[in-house]
């Protein structure tokens, strides 16, 4: 099982440690660094900053928003920074949701969300291949666009610039079942939200049949501690927002997967409390138990008691969120 260095999204700032952290994380051996977007900082732009500071590492967006960009401008982006480091580059996307794509983006989500997907994975590896003018005729994703509102001047365009790799990976944040299925047929790799090693009977139905070398890449987050309960704050803190603040009432894939993986009350119960403005409650309503399955907390002891859990199992890379080099170094000691 590689490792990962997952640095996540800014807060109201650049983390003046993500540097240090991404060239620790490569002086330590781990594999890959990821970056993500909400609707703040980009997912592309820190990364190309780490590219210009390692030599080594693989550089992977964990995740970047669909919504954000065209197709055909992610797959820039990606080819871009794929000359720029040396063939480092590995583009995960992800949808996303409703509340996210029209309240920050200004476009209406997709009602089949699977093919806009689809179509939109098949653009952005048409513009890497580059084999022929990119073309099609995508109901989500039309390339020439030919709508009721088009001049008809659009032609089918190639890239200028020659990709590096035709086989850049691409991976897929997949929450629902049919969506983790699909992304087993169409990308290299899958980044799941929440991985529990205890619970893969979740997923089991939508993994059968995995291509040879398609990555597994869930996130934890690792803390080194004395008090479990203590170091699991965070991680409850977390889940609250995700639960409860990214996604209606009625509507929020997060929610929906924590229900899957058993914790259906609870879950409603999150969601309750942080809508109605009680946020501190919402986040203590998290399950110890499921807070502690998704991540890696406690003395350096238990961390590699549960650490063979996950190496146990069909997780391909484990991206960590951790605070601190002797906390990588730390992981990276345990995974040898």
């Amino acid at each position: 099982m590689r490792l990962g260095l997952a640095l996540g999204y800014w807060g109201r700032g650049p983390d003046p440690r993500h540097l240090e952290l991404a060239q620790e994380a490569e002086r330590l051996g781990y594999d890959s660094v990821w970056t993500a977007e909400s609707w703040g900082s980009d997912a592309f732009t820190p990364l190309t900053w780490i590219a210009a500071h390692t030599s080594r590492i693989r550089l992977g967006t964990a995740i970047a928003q669909m919504a954000a960009r065209s197709p055909t401008t992610t797959a820039m982006h990606a080819l871009t920074l794929d000359h720029l480091s040396g063939g480092r580059m590995m583009l995960g996307l992800g949808l996303s949701g409703p509340q996210v794509v029209e309240g920050w983006y200004g476009r209406p989500f997709p009602r089949s969300p699977l093919t806009a997907t689809r179509e939109y994975v098949d653009v952005v590896r048409q513009v890497l291949r580059r084999e022929g003018p990119v073309e099609v005729a995508g109901r989500f994703h039309a390339h020439p666009y030919r709508g009721e509102d088009a001049t008809g001047l659009g032609k089918p365009l190639k890239p200028i610039t020659h990709p590096l790799r035709a086989d850049l990976p691409i991976l897929l944040g997949a929450e629902g079942p049919k969506n983790i299925a699909q992304t087993t047929r169409i990308a290299d790799g899958w980044l799941p939200l929440y991985w529990s090693p205890t619970r893969t009977d979740a997923y089991e139905a939508s993994l059968t049949d995995l291509p040879e070398d398609f990555v597994i890449a869930p996130m934890a987050r690792v803390t080194l501690c004395d008090d479990v309960a203590e170091g699991l704050l965070p991680v409850k803190a977390m889940l609250g927002f995700y639960i409860g603040g990214m996604g209606h009432a009625k509507r929020n894939f997060h929610a929906d997967l924590m229900a899957r993986m058993g914790y259906a009350d609870e879950a409603r119960r999150v969601q309750e409390l942080f809508l109605a403005g009680r946020r501190e409650e919402a986040v203590l309503a998290v399950p110890d138990a499921f807070a502690d399955e998704i991540s890696l907390v406690g003395p350096r002891g238990r961390i590699a008691e549960r650490l063979e859990l996950w190496r146990k199992g069909p997780v391909t890379d484990l991206l960590v969120l951790a605070p601190d080099p002797h906390t990588l170094r730390v992981l990276a000691e345990l995974n040898s």
